[in-house]
C-alpha cells in the first residue's frame, strides 16, 4: 500500500495543492505510511514545499512586534534543518543551519511534522508525549500557532 501512496504522491505538484488538501492527505495517512513515504527526493519536494509555504501562511497582524529565529530538525532518513526569521512584521524562512542563535528549536520526527503542519497534531499533546523536542523558549513555541493560518483537515 505504501508504495502506491509514494507513487501517487510522487507525481503530485506540491505547489497546486491547497492547504486544505495537503492536511486531508496527511490525515489519511498513518505515521508508519508517512515514514515510508519520506525519503529521498519525494522527502525534499515536500519538506521544502511546507517551509516555502509558511513565509505566505504568517499572520504579521499576530507577530506584532515579535523578533524571533525558530529552527526546525525535522529527523528521518537524514536530519533536515530549516529556519524561520520573524521581525519587522515579515517572516522568512531558510533551509539549513546558520550560526545565529535561534529563540527555540523544535524537534520531532517526519511524521509528527507533518502531522503539526498540517493541524493534524495538538503541539501540547506532542510535548508532553515528547514525539515534540524543544529548546530554548518554550513561551514562543506555545504560540507559534496564533503566527500561521494553520490548515483544517
Amino acid at each position: 500500500m505504501a508504495d502506491s501512496v509514494r507513487e501517487r504522491l510522487a507525481g503530485l505538484d506540491f505547489a497546486a495543492v491547497s492547504p486544505e488538501e495537503f492536511a486531508r492527505i496527511v490525515k489519511g495517512l498513518s505515521t508508519r505510511e508517512i515514514g515510508e513515504i519520506m525519503r529521498g527526493e519525494l522527502r525534499r519536494r515536500v519538506l521544502g514545499e511546507v517551509f516555502r509555504r509558511m513565509e505566505r501562511q504568517f499572520r504579521p497582524e499576530s507577530a506584532g512586534s515579535l523578533n524571533a529565529l525558530i529552527r526546525w530538525k525535522v529527523t528521518g532518513e537524514s536530519d533536515a534543518v530549516y529556519e524561520t526569521a520573524v521581525a519587522d512584521g515579515t517572516c522568512t524562512v531558510r533551509e539549513g543551519r546558520t550560526d545565529a542563535e535561534a529563540r527555540v528549536t523544535l524537534t520531532m520526527g517526519d511524521a509528527d511534522f507533518l502531522k503539526l503542519v498540517s493541524g493534524n497534531a495538538n503541539p501540547v499533546t506532542m510535548f508532553i508525549t515528547r514525539r515534540l523536542r524543544l529548546a530554548g523558549d518554550v513561551g514562543l513555541a506555545a504560540g507559534l500557532t496564533r503566527y500561521f493560518d494553520i490548515p483544517k483537515a
